[in-house]
Protein backbone atom coordinates (compact mmCIF):
# COMPACT_ATOMS: atom_id res chain seq x y z
CA UNK A 1 0.00 0.00 0.00
CA UNK A 2 1.13 3.52 -0.99
CA UNK A 3 2.76 5.03 2.36
CA UNK A 4 1.44 8.60 3.09
CA UNK A 5 3.57 10.60 5.62
CA UNK A 6 3.25 14.19 7.70
CA UNK A 7 5.76 16.23 7.89
CA UNK A 8 4.95 19.28 10.58
CA UNK A 9 7.08 22.52 10.54
CA UNK A 10 7.33 25.73 12.14
CA UNK A 11 5.11 27.88 9.67
CA UNK A 12 7.76 31.14 9.88
CA UNK A 13 10.50 28.99 9.31
CA UNK A 14 9.66 25.52 7.64
CA UNK A 15 11.68 23.81 10.60
CA UNK A 16 10.77 20.26 11.24
CA UNK A 17 9.48 19.45 14.11
CA UNK A 18 8.40 16.34 13.86
CA UNK A 19 7.24 13.70 11.19
CA UNK A 20 3.75 11.06 11.40
CA UNK A 21 2.22 8.38 9.35
CA UNK A 22 -1.00 9.72 8.66
CA UNK A 23 -4.13 8.05 8.10
CA UNK A 24 -7.24 8.63 6.28
CA UNK A 25 -5.98 10.99 3.84
CA UNK A 26 -7.97 13.21 1.72
CA UNK A 27 -6.37 15.95 0.23
CA UNK A 28 -7.51 18.82 -2.24
CA UNK A 29 -5.81 21.69 -4.50
CA UNK A 30 -6.90 23.97 -6.74
CA UNK A 31 -6.25 26.63 -8.85
CA UNK A 32 -8.40 29.50 -8.29
CA UNK A 33 -9.77 28.59 -4.56
CA UNK A 34 -8.20 27.25 -1.46
CA UNK A 35 -7.62 23.41 -1.08
CA UNK A 36 -7.56 21.26 2.15
CA UNK A 37 -6.72 18.44 3.72
CA UNK A 38 -7.83 15.79 6.37
CA UNK A 39 -6.32 13.24 8.13
CA UNK A 40 -5.70 11.33 11.28
CA UNK A 41 -2.64 11.16 13.58
CA UNK A 42 -2.68 7.83 16.13
CA UNK A 43 -1.36 7.75 19.32
CA UNK A 44 -1.06 4.42 20.46
CA UNK A 45 1.10 5.92 23.71
CA UNK A 46 1.35 8.61 26.16
CA UNK A 47 4.79 9.44 24.40
CA UNK A 48 3.63 9.81 20.90
CA UNK A 49 0.98 11.84 22.00
CA UNK A 50 3.34 14.05 23.86
CA UNK A 51 4.83 14.44 20.65
CA UNK A 52 1.80 15.43 18.89
CA UNK A 53 0.71 17.91 21.04
CA UNK A 54 3.73 19.65 20.90
CA UNK A 55 4.11 19.30 16.75
CA UNK A 56 0.62 20.24 15.62
CA UNK A 57 -0.06 23.29 16.92
CA UNK A 58 -3.08 25.01 14.93
CA UNK A 59 -2.46 28.36 13.49
CA UNK A 60 1.09 28.38 13.71
CA UNK A 61 1.95 25.16 11.82
CA UNK A 62 2.95 24.06 8.41
CA UNK A 63 1.99 20.61 7.15
CA UNK A 64 3.94 18.72 3.65
CA UNK A 65 2.13 15.34 2.78
CA UNK A 66 4.58 13.10 1.24
CA UNK A 67 3.60 9.80 -0.51
CA UNK A 68 5.90 7.47 -1.47
CA UNK A 69 8.69 10.58 -0.57
CA UNK A 70 7.63 12.99 -2.79
CA UNK A 71 5.75 16.17 -1.37
CA UNK A 72 2.28 15.61 -3.19
CA UNK A 73 0.55 18.60 -1.18
CA UNK A 74 1.65 21.84 1.28
CA UNK A 75 -0.85 23.89 3.40
CA UNK A 76 -1.50 24.81 7.15
CA UNK A 77 -3.13 23.50 10.16
CA UNK A 78 -6.12 25.04 11.08
CA UNK A 79 -7.61 22.65 13.36
CA UNK A 80 -6.99 19.58 15.33
CA UNK A 81 -9.41 17.49 17.55
CA UNK A 82 -8.03 15.26 19.72
CA UNK A 83 -9.87 12.33 20.91
CA UNK A 84 -10.28 8.56 22.94
CA UNK A 85 -12.94 6.32 22.76
CA UNK A 86 -11.76 4.38 25.78
CA UNK A 87 -12.74 1.05 24.17
CA UNK A 88 -9.31 -0.19 23.79
CA UNK A 89 -8.69 1.82 20.01
CA UNK A 90 -5.75 4.22 20.22
CA UNK A 91 -5.93 7.56 20.76
CA UNK A 92 -6.36 9.72 17.61
CA UNK A 93 -5.85 13.22 16.32
CA UNK A 94 -7.99 14.30 13.43
CA UNK A 95 -6.54 17.27 12.12
CA UNK A 96 -7.77 19.87 9.25
CA UNK A 97 -5.26 22.05 7.30
CA UNK A 98 -5.66 24.58 4.35
CA UNK A 99 -2.83 25.37 1.25
CA UNK A 100 -0.57 28.31 2.25
CA UNK A 101 -2.87 30.96 -0.24
CA UNK A 102 -5.22 30.63 2.81
CA UNK A 103 -3.11 32.57 5.22
CA UNK A 104 -3.93 35.39 3.23
CA UNK A 105 -7.43 35.01 4.44
CA UNK A 106 -6.10 35.77 7.51
CA UNK A 107 -4.14 38.80 6.95
CA UNK A 108 -5.59 42.68 6.27
CA UNK A 109 -4.34 45.53 4.36
CA UNK A 110 -3.52 48.09 7.00
CA UNK A 111 -2.23 50.55 4.92
CA UNK A 112 -3.42 52.68 2.03
CA UNK A 113 -2.27 51.39 -1.76
CA UNK A 114 -1.81 52.59 -4.96
CA UNK A 115 -1.19 51.30 -7.83
CA UNK A 116 -1.48 53.61 -11.32
CA UNK A 117 -1.39 51.74 -14.41
CA UNK A 118 0.99 48.88 -13.28
CA UNK A 119 0.97 45.22 -14.03
CA UNK A 120 -1.33 43.65 -12.79
CA UNK A 121 1.10 40.85 -11.69
CA UNK A 122 3.59 43.69 -10.03
CA UNK A 123 0.36 44.34 -8.25
CA UNK A 124 -0.28 40.87 -6.99
CA UNK A 125 3.17 40.65 -5.70
CA UNK A 126 3.09 44.06 -3.74
CA UNK A 127 -0.25 42.52 -1.80
CA UNK A 128 1.78 39.47 -0.58
CA UNK A 129 4.86 41.21 -0.23
CA UNK A 130 3.30 43.78 2.01
CA UNK A 131 1.21 40.19 3.96
CA UNK A 132 5.03 39.06 4.17
CA UNK A 133 7.32 42.13 5.14
CA UNK A 134 5.22 42.87 8.32
CA UNK A 135 6.69 41.68 11.64
CA UNK A 136 5.46 38.26 11.90
CA UNK A 137 4.28 38.00 8.55
CA UNK A 138 6.69 36.24 6.53
CA UNK A 139 5.65 32.36 5.81
CA UNK A 140 7.96 32.04 2.87
CA UNK A 141 5.96 32.66 -0.04
CA UNK A 142 8.27 33.03 -3.07
CA UNK A 143 7.24 35.57 -5.32
CA UNK A 144 8.72 34.84 -8.97
CA UNK A 145 9.11 36.96 -11.88
CA UNK A 146 7.40 37.89 -15.09
CA UNK A 147 4.85 40.19 -16.07
CA UNK A 148 1.22 39.58 -17.88
CA UNK A 149 1.06 42.44 -20.24
CA UNK A 150 -2.51 43.57 -18.51
CA UNK A 151 -2.09 47.17 -16.72
CA UNK A 152 -4.59 47.98 -13.75
CA UNK A 153 -5.14 50.89 -11.67
CA UNK A 154 -6.42 50.08 -8.14
CA UNK A 155 -6.65 52.08 -4.92
CA UNK A 156 -7.36 50.16 -1.54
CA UNK A 157 -8.16 52.18 1.69
CA UNK A 158 -7.14 50.13 4.95
CA UNK A 159 -10.18 51.97 6.47
CA UNK A 160 -12.16 49.09 4.12
CA UNK A 161 -10.19 46.48 6.45
CA UNK A 162 -10.26 44.63 2.87
CA UNK A 163 -8.48 40.85 3.12
CA UNK A 164 -5.22 40.20 1.04
CA UNK A 165 -6.72 37.29 -0.38
CA UNK A 166 -10.65 38.99 -1.30
CA UNK A 167 -8.09 41.98 -3.01
CA UNK A 168 -5.81 39.41 -5.35
CA UNK A 169 -9.19 37.28 -5.97
CA UNK A 170 -11.33 40.73 -7.16
CA UNK A 171 -7.78 41.80 -8.71
CA UNK A 172 -8.06 38.35 -10.89
CA UNK A 173 -11.00 38.07 -11.48
CA UNK A 174 -11.92 40.88 -14.38
CA UNK A 175 -12.16 40.88 -18.35
CA UNK A 176 -8.18 39.53 -19.21
CA UNK A 177 -7.47 39.04 -15.35
CA UNK A 178 -5.02 36.04 -14.44
CA UNK A 179 -5.51 32.93 -12.46
CA UNK A 180 -3.01 32.44 -8.98
CA UNK A 181 -2.05 30.09 -6.83
CA UNK A 182 0.61 28.24 -4.16
CA UNK A 183 2.73 25.75 -5.88
CA UNK A 184 4.62 23.40 -3.44
CA UNK A 185 7.47 21.46 -4.10
CA UNK A 186 11.20 20.15 -3.22
CA UNK A 187 13.54 21.48 -5.49
CA UNK A 188 16.35 20.08 -6.56
CA UNK A 189 18.25 20.91 -3.44
CA UNK A 190 15.91 19.35 -1.61
CA UNK A 191 14.50 22.37 0.18
CA UNK A 192 10.04 22.66 0.47
CA UNK A 193 9.54 25.21 -1.38
CA UNK A 194 5.66 27.45 -1.48
CA UNK A 195 5.84 29.37 -4.58
CA UNK A 196 3.35 31.81 -5.92
CA UNK A 197 2.14 30.56 -9.68
CA UNK A 198 0.69 33.10 -11.30
CA UNK A 199 -0.98 32.45 -15.41
CA UNK A 200 -2.50 35.19 -17.76
CA UNK A 201 -5.00 34.48 -18.67
CA UNK A 202 -4.59 30.90 -17.55
CA UNK A 203 -2.18 28.61 -15.16
CA UNK A 204 -0.59 25.74 -17.41
CA UNK A 205 1.00 23.17 -17.26
CA UNK A 206 3.04 21.08 -19.97
CA UNK A 207 2.90 17.53 -19.45
CA UNK A 208 5.05 16.75 -22.63
CA UNK A 209 3.92 16.56 -26.56
CA UNK A 210 0.79 14.73 -25.92
CA UNK A 211 -2.01 15.39 -23.70
CA UNK A 212 -2.70 12.45 -20.54
CA UNK A 213 -5.04 10.57 -22.44
CA UNK A 214 -8.39 9.24 -19.94
CA UNK A 215 -10.32 6.24 -20.78
CA UNK A 216 -13.62 4.98 -19.42
CA UNK A 217 -14.14 2.05 -18.83
CA UNK A 218 -10.19 2.24 -17.83
CA UNK A 219 -8.28 4.58 -15.57
CA UNK A 220 -11.79 6.99 -15.36
CA UNK A 221 -13.86 4.74 -13.21
CA UNK A 222 -16.63 7.14 -12.85
CA UNK A 223 -18.27 10.44 -14.69
CA UNK A 224 -20.63 12.94 -14.26
CA UNK A 225 -21.81 15.52 -16.66
CA UNK A 226 -23.96 18.30 -15.05
CA UNK A 227 -26.31 19.94 -16.50
CA UNK A 228 -27.35 23.27 -14.88
CA UNK A 229 -29.30 26.64 -16.39
CA UNK A 230 -29.33 27.96 -12.31
CA UNK A 231 -26.79 30.50 -13.31
CA UNK A 232 -26.84 31.39 -16.72
CA UNK A 233 -27.87 34.84 -17.92
CA UNK A 234 -28.16 36.51 -21.26
CA UNK A 235 -28.13 40.05 -19.18
CA UNK A 236 -26.51 41.38 -16.08
CA UNK A 237 -25.44 44.43 -14.34
CA UNK A 238 -23.49 44.86 -11.12
CA UNK A 239 -23.30 47.15 -8.17
CA UNK A 240 -20.13 48.54 -6.54
CA UNK A 241 -19.68 50.64 -3.46
CA UNK A 242 -22.17 53.04 -2.25
CA UNK A 243 -22.06 56.57 -2.58
CA UNK A 244 -22.24 59.06 0.66
CA UNK A 245 -23.65 61.57 -0.80
CA UNK A 246 -26.70 60.08 -2.64
CA UNK A 247 -26.70 56.52 -0.79
CA UNK A 248 -26.94 54.66 -4.28
CA UNK A 249 -25.05 52.36 -5.36
CA UNK A 250 -22.19 52.60 -8.00
CA UNK A 251 -23.80 50.31 -11.10
CA UNK A 252 -22.34 49.50 -14.14
CA UNK A 253 -23.48 49.63 -17.32
CA UNK A 254 -26.00 46.92 -18.41
CA UNK A 255 -24.59 44.24 -20.67
CA UNK A 256 -26.79 41.76 -23.07
CA UNK A 257 -25.14 38.75 -25.14
CA UNK A 258 -25.81 39.71 -28.49
CA UNK A 259 -28.01 37.64 -30.32
CA UNK A 260 -28.31 35.36 -26.74
CA UNK A 261 -32.54 36.45 -27.47
CA UNK A 262 -32.77 35.94 -31.66
CA UNK A 263 -31.22 32.25 -31.02
CA UNK A 264 -34.09 31.70 -28.85
CA UNK A 265 -32.95 32.12 -25.56
CA UNK A 266 -35.73 34.01 -22.83
CA UNK A 267 -34.35 36.87 -21.26
CA UNK A 268 -32.18 35.79 -17.82
CA UNK A 269 -30.62 38.76 -15.57
CA UNK A 270 -27.93 38.43 -13.20
CA UNK A 271 -26.24 40.52 -10.77
CA UNK A 272 -23.37 40.72 -8.80
CA UNK A 273 -22.14 43.11 -5.72
CA UNK A 274 -18.54 44.64 -5.15
CA UNK A 275 -19.19 46.91 -2.43
CA UNK A 276 -15.41 48.17 -2.37
CA UNK A 277 -15.73 48.73 -6.05
CA UNK A 278 -15.29 52.67 -6.56
CA UNK A 279 -14.75 53.23 -10.10
CA UNK A 280 -17.07 52.26 -12.66
CA UNK A 281 -14.15 51.36 -15.35
CA UNK A 282 -12.87 48.64 -12.85
CA UNK A 283 -16.68 47.89 -11.92
CA UNK A 284 -17.35 47.25 -15.95
CA UNK A 285 -14.36 44.87 -15.77
CA UNK A 286 -16.40 42.80 -13.68
CA UNK A 287 -19.64 43.18 -14.96
CA UNK A 288 -18.05 41.97 -18.33
CA UNK A 289 -16.16 38.57 -16.58
CA UNK A 290 -19.49 37.69 -14.84
CA UNK A 291 -21.24 37.80 -17.37
CA UNK A 292 -18.89 35.70 -19.90
CA UNK A 293 -18.79 33.25 -17.29
CA UNK A 294 -22.18 33.10 -16.87
CA UNK A 295 -22.94 32.84 -20.77
CA UNK A 296 -20.37 30.54 -21.81
CA UNK A 297 -20.14 28.20 -19.47
CA UNK A 298 -19.79 25.04 -20.74
CA UNK A 299 -20.83 21.71 -19.22
CA UNK A 300 -17.90 20.18 -17.71
CA UNK A 301 -17.55 16.57 -16.58
CA UNK A 302 -16.81 15.75 -13.36
CA UNK A 303 -14.51 12.40 -13.23
CA UNK A 304 -12.76 9.96 -11.22
CA UNK A 305 -10.11 8.17 -11.82
CA UNK A 306 -7.82 5.18 -10.13
CA UNK A 307 -4.44 7.37 -9.47
CA UNK A 308 -2.29 3.71 -10.21
CA UNK A 309 -3.80 3.28 -13.15
CA UNK A 310 -3.53 6.41 -14.57
CA UNK A 311 -0.27 7.43 -13.03
CA UNK A 312 -1.21 10.99 -12.02
CA UNK A 313 0.39 13.46 -9.49
CA UNK A 314 -1.06 16.88 -8.09
CA UNK A 315 1.30 18.13 -11.02
CA UNK A 316 -1.39 17.68 -13.29
CA UNK A 317 -3.10 20.66 -12.28
CA UNK A 318 -3.08 23.12 -15.40
CA UNK A 319 -2.33 20.34 -17.64
CA UNK A 320 -4.72 19.44 -20.76
CA UNK A 321 -6.16 16.00 -20.67
CA UNK A 322 -8.05 13.92 -23.39
CA UNK A 323 -11.07 11.98 -21.88
CA UNK A 324 -12.49 9.53 -23.81
CA UNK A 325 -15.81 7.63 -23.28
CA UNK A 326 -17.24 4.91 -24.56
CA UNK A 327 -21.19 3.60 -23.03
CA UNK A 328 -25.03 4.27 -23.15
CA UNK A 329 -24.34 7.95 -23.28
CA UNK A 330 -22.12 8.13 -25.87
CA UNK A 331 -22.67 4.91 -28.33
CA UNK A 332 -20.81 6.69 -30.78
CA UNK A 333 -17.90 7.21 -28.64
CA UNK A 334 -17.26 10.63 -26.59
CA UNK A 335 -13.75 12.71 -26.62
CA UNK A 336 -13.14 16.46 -25.34
CA UNK A 337 -10.19 18.34 -24.32
CA UNK A 338 -9.98 19.73 -20.90
CA UNK A 339 -7.62 21.32 -18.13
CA UNK A 340 -7.56 20.16 -15.00
CA UNK A 341 -7.70 22.43 -12.21
CA UNK A 342 -8.50 20.51 -9.28
CA UNK A 343 -7.54 17.39 -7.57
CA UNK A 344 -8.95 15.79 -4.82
CA UNK A 345 -6.97 12.59 -3.42
CA UNK A 346 -8.46 10.36 -1.55
CA UNK A 347 -5.55 7.53 0.15
CA UNK A 348 -6.76 3.88 0.23
CA UNK A 349 -8.32 2.50 3.14
CA UNK A 350 -9.90 -1.10 4.10
CA UNK A 351 -9.98 -1.85 0.60
CA UNK A 352 -10.79 0.78 -1.27
CA UNK A 353 -8.58 1.56 -4.16
CA UNK A 354 -6.49 4.84 -4.39
CA UNK A 355 -8.92 7.36 -6.00
CA UNK A 356 -8.64 11.00 -7.25
CA UNK A 357 -11.16 13.37 -8.44
CA UNK A 358 -10.34 15.66 -10.78
CA UNK A 359 -11.95 19.22 -11.40
CA UNK A 360 -11.54 20.40 -15.11
CA UNK A 361 -12.08 23.34 -17.64
CA UNK A 362 -12.77 23.96 -20.85
CA UNK A 363 -8.89 23.49 -22.34
CA UNK A 364 -9.56 26.34 -25.16
CA UNK A 365 -11.74 28.72 -23.12
CA UNK A 366 -11.00 32.09 -23.85
CA UNK A 367 -13.82 35.24 -24.05
CA UNK A 368 -16.55 34.38 -26.50
CA UNK A 369 -18.91 36.25 -24.98
CA UNK A 370 -19.94 38.77 -27.71
CA UNK A 371 -21.41 41.57 -25.27
CA UNK A 372 -22.98 44.83 -25.91
CA UNK A 373 -24.72 47.38 -23.79
CA UNK A 374 -28.28 47.13 -23.67
CA UNK A 375 -30.53 50.25 -25.29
Amino acid sequence: MTAYRALFCDLRTDQVRDTFPISGVSMEDYIGKTGTLSGTLTAPDRATADRIRAAVIPGRTAVWIERDGVIWWGGIVWTASLSSTGRGTPAKADIQAATFDSYLDHRLLTTDFTATDEDQFTIARRLISFAQSTDGGDIGIRLGQGASGGKRTRTYSHYDLPKIRELLDKLAAVQGGFEWRIRCYRDDAGERIKELQLGHPRITTSRGPADVILDYPGAVTAYTFPYDATTAATHWQSRGATSTGSNRPLMSTPLQVTGAIKAGWPHLDGTSDYPSVTTKAVLDDHAAADLTEAATRAVIPEITVALEAAHLTPAILGATIRLRIADVWSPAGFAGRYRVVGITVRAAERGQAETASLLLDAANRGTRLNSTREG
